[in-house]
């Protein structure tokens, strides 16, 4: 199966750590690559999500790999960025892997092929050592029951990598090689030269950017980032955020600098009653409660409204909560005001969770443009006349964003575009569309100064403004 050359026997073990009590050595991160190459294979292969697996706290049964909870946080550190890296760079690694097999492995050693992923992402985009890389693939593979016998060609085959690794990892357009090519062409057809640099924008790991319930100015100075122009507070690295000054405080929460912008297009919503339909984690709930709204968040998942209230209770913020199937939700009175984050395919956040490209398909995102249309539908029943309603998605899929707005209008929904203007996005005009809609690209930068302190891309996001006339 690998190429002839590439032929060899399991190598020199290297540097080992004994296990306590003495028995055969065991190569140093072992532990931390095994729960890596168990969250990849889930990810690519039945459906799991990857943070869903990377959440120690999450638990087994909420799709949390049990294994987490025992490592140390410099070895959790290093799965989270192992897996998330495999993940991002499947394309590249995948094209890199194939050079050296002379067939693809076969289905029983679907296992083999990730412990092999695994291995290169190492090799090529992480600096580890490859004789570290190699001796743990190999030891991995060796105690996999089903693709043990593959060990000598996980040897043989990630030698090759560590020897043209170089030549490797500087592949010709790595943005494209690193997206499936039925998104690539969407990509191409809706968005034209941009569709290169959104590519691209997801293949670096994005800053870490929080919200604060108030003085972003004072929280960017005591966690030494910045206050970009949105008002959103940019950290150049992410990491463990339990331990970051303000966090048990409630100062602040997590939410990328364009999920921040569909309540600013709200404007005053102080003393007003705001839904927040489709609210869970509550980021944008929490938003128009520290803003002054008297909110009301209806999600239809009891986990994820816990997680919503949680959320709220660190924060000191108040909202009523409501679970409840949002499509046919009745509430006694009329709101002011809607914000309708309507479920959407998530291709937008490509750049913080790099799974999806490989997770979604073409039928889901019709699926979900229909369940997009009987949302909006229903949410404009449940505003007063004259009342404003924002629909958002994080999607980079015209289908579930224009699309939905444009037909329901056409419909003859009593609906009126009220459109934005780039001074109430912090200026950025390059996200405001013709129709005077907010549209954001992973490749915007969130100020007009170009490269510098303030770069680090953006999410992809949609929202209009809407009044009920």
């Amino acid at each position: 199966m690998a190429k002839q050359d590439t032929k060899s026997r399991a190598g020199h073990p290297g540097r080992k750590s004994r296990r306590p009590g003495g028995g055969k050595p065991a190569p140093a991160g072992l532990a931390a690559r095994r729960i890596a190459v168990d969250i990849v294979f889930g990810a690519l292969n039945r459906g799991q999500t990857l943070d869903a697996a990377l959440d120690p706290q999450g638990g087994h049964e909420k799709g949390g790999h049990e294994g987490l909870a025992g490592l140390d946080q410099r070895d959790r550190a290093f799965v989270k960025v192992l897996a998330t890296e495999t993940i991002r760079r499947h394309g590249q690694i995948q094209a890199a892997l194939a050079r050296f097999l002379d067939k693809p492995l076969p289905k029983s050693a679907q296992k083999t092929g990730t412990i092999l992923s695994v291995g290169a992402c190492q090799i090529l985009f992480l600096d580890v050592p490859p004789h570290a890389a190699v001796d743990t693939a190999v030891a991995l593979a060796a105690n996999d029951r089903a693709g043990r016998h593959f060990r000598g060609l996980v040897n043989a085959v990630l030698r090759r990598v560590a020897a043209e690794r170089e030549t490797l990892a500087a592949a010709d357009d790595p943005g494209a090689l690193n997206t499936p090519d039925w998104l690539a062409a969407r990509w191409r057809a809706a968005y034209g030269p941009a569709a290169e640099a959104i590519m691209a924008a997801h293949l670096d790991e994005p800053p870490l950017d929080l919200t604060a319930k108030a003085d972003p100015a004072l929280w960017a100075e005591r966690l030494s980032g910045t206050v970009l122009a949105t008002g959103t507070i940019r950290l150049a690295k992410s990491g463990d955020i339990t331990g970051l000054p303000g966090f048990k405080d409630g100062a602040w929460w997590v939410q990328d600098a364009a999920a921040a912008l569909p309540v600013r297009l709200m404007g005053d919503v102080a003393g007003k009653r705001v839904a927040d339909i489709c609210a869970a984690p509550g980021g944008k709930t929490a938003q128009l409660a520290a803003a002054g709204a008297t909110v009301t968040a209806v999600d239809r998942s009891r986990s994820r409204m816990a997680r919503l209230e949680s959320n709220l209770a660190r924060l000191g913020l108040s909202a009523e909560t409501v679970t409840a199937d949002a499509a046919s939700w009745s509430p006694d009175d009329p709101f002011d005001a809607i914000l309708l984050d309507a479920p959407c395919s998530a291709t937008g956040t490509i750049r913080r969770h790099p799974d999806i490209a490989w997770s979604r398909t073409p039928a889901e995102i019709d699926r979900l443009a229909a369940l997009q249309t009987r949302l909006f539908d229903h949410a404009v029943s449940l505003v007063k006349p004259g009342g404003m309603i924002v629909y958002a998605t994080c999607s980079l899929e015209p289908e579930e964003c224009e699309g939905v707005v444009d037909a329901l209008i056409d419909s003859g929904a009593p609906l009126a575009r009220h459109p934005i203007a780039a001074g109430e996005i912090g200026g950025l005009a390059q996200c405001v569309t013709a129709k005077g809609d907010l549209r954001s690209l992973p490749c915007h930068q969130p100020a007009d100064r170009g490269e510098g302190e303030q770069a680090g891309g953006m999410d992809g996001f949609y929202a209009t403004r809407l009044i009920k006339v």
